[in-house]
């Protein structure tokens, strides 16, 4: 019988947007994706989902981040991050 491992206590730590994150809160959780910190993993897509949404709410920096991390992907990487931004509104 296999045992089920627990994710480690960092991953079940790790903010998630809420319909009332702030563009500062989603910039933040963006920059943990982004570089692989805090616990979350090192994730282009999701750190480029939470800029942009983070940029519609306000937050000048995550514009200048999403430029910048959007040059390191590839195109259909940013398509899929474009595509979850709009899920995410959608039913946040």
């Amino acid at each position: 019988m296999m045992m089920m491992q627990e994710p480690p206590a960092a991953v079940a730590m790790l903010p998630l947007p809420t319909a009332e994150s702030t563009g500062d809160e989603l910039f933040r959780m963006g920059l943990l994706y982004s570089t692989g910190q805090g616990g979350a993993p090192l994730d282009y897509v999701s750190a480029h989902m939470l800029f942009n949404l983070a940029a519609m709410r306000g937050s000048v920096e995550a514009k200048v981040y999403r430029k910048e991390l959007s040059q390191e992907m590839a195109s259909d990487e940013v398509a899929e991050a474009q595509r979850q931004a709009r899920q995410w509104l959608a039913h946040g």
